[in-house]
C-alpha cells in the first residue's frame, strides 16, 4: 500500500504543498535572520549582567533616575545613575535631555553597555505622565513593599538602596 493518495487530484495537491513548504520555510527563516539585528532588548539594572547584556549590543535600559546623580559636563555630556531598587547602572548621554527628565522619575535609555559596564545612551525617553514606570520595576517595588498605592509612586530610591541620608 502506497503512502500517496489514490486520487490524481489529491496527489497533485500533495506535490504542490511539498514544493511550496520548503520555499515558504526558507523565506520565513531569511526574514527572521534579517530582523535579528534590529531587535532591541529591554533590561533593568538588576538584570544587566555581562551575560544578558553584553558590551556593544544595542539595548534599552529602564529604571528610576537616582536623586543627586545627574551631573552636566561642559561639552553637553550628562552623567546620571539609573536604579531599580536592586541595582544601579551609571549612564552617559551626549545631547539634550527630554523636558520631562528629572531625578526620581522613570526613564528608558537606548544605547550600549561599555566594557566598564557604563551604559552609553544614544536616546533617553522620559515618562509621558505621572503614572509611567516600567512594569518590571513597578512589580519589583510591589514585591519589596516599597510601592505607594495611594499615589502610584515608588518610595525614594535612596530608601530602596538602604541609604538613610
Amino acid at each position: 500500500m502506497s503512502w500517496l493518495p489514490g486520487s490524481p487530484k489529491a496527489r497533485r495537491r500533495l506535490w504542490i504543498v511539498t514544493a511550496i513548504a520548503p520555499v515558504l520555510a526558507l523565506a520565513v527563516g531569511l526574514s527572521l535572520w534579517a530582523m535579528s539585528d534590529r531587535v532591541t532588548f529591554f533590561v533593568t539594572p538588576a538584570e544587566a549582567t555581562p551575560e544578558t547584556a553584553p558590551a556593544g549590543r544595542l539595548m534599552r535600559l529602564g529604571g528610576l533616575v537616582e536623586a543627586g546623580s545627574v551631573a552636566h559636563g561642559a561639552n553637553g555630556q550628562v552623567r546620571f545613575v539609573v536604579g531599580d531598587g536592586g541595582a544601579t547602572t551609571p549612564v552617559v548621554y551626549q545631547g539634550d535631555l527630554p523636558d520631562l527628565f528629572r531625578e526620581g522619575q522613570g526613564i528608558v535609555a537606548e544605547g550600549v553597555f561599555l566594557a566598564d559596564r557604563t551604559f552609553e545612551a544614544r536616546q533617553v525617553l522620559a515618562k509621558h505622565d505621572e503614572t509611567y514606570m516600567p512594569r518590571e520595576i513597578a512589580d519589583r517595588l510591589k514585591e519589596r513593599g516599597d510601592w505607594r498605592p495611594e499615589t502610584g509612586e515608588a518610595a525614594p530610591l535612596r530608601a530602596l538602596n538602604g541609604d538613610t541620608r
